[in-house]
């Protein structure tokens, strides 16, 4: 990376994010090109670094590609697009044994260290849940961040927030155009110590933001997941698809101090219980899979249990484990749930679900390729059609890793094709008379009040009343936050809640064009699949909001 004398930022490559799929992304594309990785806080802090179960795979004696395909398109409702799980099931192996190679330690068999233990999880009919412990994704993180900051093309930029993607159209004086003949070249970078917006040239744009979770009021995901790279890539023209498939975790624990701990789909992959608060199992009246069902089913069967009986939480029974199992496949889960008080070898535990994972996004190609020239999109920012209407457990480490590797290569041919290093004059950030806003309370009460609506009226369960009160609220908050924006010096927290209050217009609007039930989008008041009105993506582009 270099800067020129305008204080412009420049690379071949532009990567917004530091994840699974942003540094995979990076470490691909570095082979030949200079890679800048911008990142909204610390590198290491991700959507991936809290990942708990693992990678699915299809590695096991008695497992296939065809199975796992057929596992994932069972899940997804009838909307996942096979050709991208075929490509997902077929390329998972080799990118495991990449992950091995690079130095990442999954945890072995104890009967035979040649092989991968396997864990098994919601929706899967085998075990092929590769893992480390029940901190899958902090190992491949850590290995993966080494490998990018060791490497001599990768610059690594922490604590820089994007603020929008930078369009030939929009700011380097080009015609207004159809997205499809538009150019994106890099974007504005808010650097969160000095308040500085930067402009970052590059010929290729990769957004690896994460998901948008923060939209809700209880969520699994750190405050980092605010939709930052959907939002932008909506704003410059990118199509998007099926928001209204927003996954809850099924067992979030319920504690005031656990943050939205996570307790990982793998503990009733080996066994553990969901029970009433009077201590009785009830998943055998939701699913003949029980706790093994896919996560949509479970979570709304946790959701009406507690509103049927008035509970704050259902229990999980761990307990039934035993100690050494606890000890040896779950450290992580068992230690904390210890430090806040709970006896987990004796009693069970009490959790709730919690919004958890995107599974629409940016719609891409299966090169990770957006509508827009020059923007790619790579991991849970990205709607590649794997996922469908309900994500199989474990599937979405893979799927970054799989299309990352395929955007990273997609991204070389691109660069390839412009030879030399001329990139045009970005123009400075215009700060045209915005001041510096009084009080915080302003935009604090809007945070609150969007993740409020959301949660209340577009969480695991809808209606039509409901969806037309959240499209109401969410439009007067969105408008007022969008007069915020242009008339108050930007800092990090004005840019997210920017980026919010449009994610959350959005996957409202999805919501109400889907009258049908179906995977993760439950309303009440169509309660059946439509197959033949609904069998299909819901798709928005700038046209369908404002």
């Amino acid at each position: 990376m270099k800067r020129s004398k305008r204080s412009q930022l420049e690379a071949d490559v532009l990567v917004i994010g530091s994840g699974i799929a942003g540094l995979s992304v990076a470490l691909h594309a570095a082979q030949f090109a200079r890679v800048l990785v911008a990142t909204k806080v610390d590198a290491l802090e991700s959507n991936t670094n809290y990942a708990q179960g693992g990678v699915a795979a299809a590695l096991g004696e008695d497992d296939a590609f065809s199975i796992h395909e057929r596992d994932t398109l069972e899940c997804g409702r009838g909307l996942c697009d096979p050709e991208a799980v075929h490509v997902l099931v077929e390329d998972g192996p080799t990118e495991i044994m990449r992950l091995v190679s690079l130095g990442v330690r999954f945890s072995r068999d104890p009967r035979d260290p040649g092989r991968f233990a396997l864990g098994r999880e919601g929706g899967h009919s085998r075990r092929r849940i590769v893992h480390a412990r029940d901190r899958t994704g902090n190992a491949i993180e850590r290995v993966l961040l080494k490998k990018a900051r060791a490497h001599p093309k990768i610059t690594i930029l922490e604590n820089h927030v994007a603020v929008d993607l930078i369009l030939e159209s929009r700011h380097l004086g080009g015609r207004r155009r159809l997205p499809s003949r538009d150019r994106v070249w890099g974007g504005y970078l808010l650097d969160r110590a000095t308040g500085e917006i930067v402009p970052a040239a590059a010929k290729a744009t990769v957004l690896a933001t994460g998901g948008c979770v923060k939209v809700y009021l209880y969520t699994t995901n750190p405050d980092i997941a605010t939709g930052d790279g959907l939002a932008a890539a909506f704003r410059a023209g990118a199509s998007v698809a099926n928001l209204e498939f927003m996954q809850f975790h099924p067992t979030c624990l319920y504690h005031p101090e656990a943050k939205s701990f996570l307790i990982s789909e793998a503990v009733r992959g080996e066994g553990a219980k969901l029970l009433t608060t009077d201590g009785k199992p009830f998943m055998q009246r939701y699913h003949r899979l029980r706790e093994l069902a896919p996560r949509d089913t479970v979570a709304r069967a946790i959701d009406f249990e507690m509103k049927r009986r008035g509970d704050k939480y259902v229990l999980l029974d761990m307990a039934r484990l035993g100690k050494r199992l606890l000890m040896r496949r779950f450290p992580h889960i068992t230690k904390r749930v210890q430090e806040l008080g709970y006896d987990i070898f004796h009693d069970p535990i009490p959790v709730v679900p919690a919004a958890h994972y995107m599974c629409g996004g940016v719609v891409t190609d299966l090169e990770g390729r957006a509508a827009i020239p020059g923007l790619y999109a790579c991991g849970e920012v990205a709607s590649t059609g794997v996922h469908g209407a309900n994500r199989l457990a474990s599937n979405s480490l893979l799927e970054a890793m799989v299309f990352s590797r395929r955007a990273g290569r997609a991204v070389l041919r691109q660069v390839a094709q412009e030879p030399g290093d001329r990139l045009p004059r970005l123009p400075s950030w215009r700060l045209d008379g915005a001041v510096q806003a009084k009080e915080q309370v302003i935009f604090d009460h809007n945070w609150d009040a969007l993740r409020r609506v959301m949660w209340d009226y577009m969480g695991i369960v809808r209606s039509d009343e409901r969806l037309a009160r959240a499209a109401a609220m969410v439009r007067v908050l969105r408008d007022q936050t969008e007069s915020d924006y242009w008339r108050y010096r930007l800092d990090a927290d004005l840019v997210e809640l920017r980026n919010v209050g449009l994610v959350a217009d959005l996957i409202v609007a999805c919501a109400r064009r889907r009258r049908e039930s179906r995977g993760l989008h439950y309303n009440v008041d169509h309660p059946k699949v439509d197959d033949r009105r609904y069998r299909r993506d819901t798709l928005l582009t700038r046209q369908d909001v404002r």
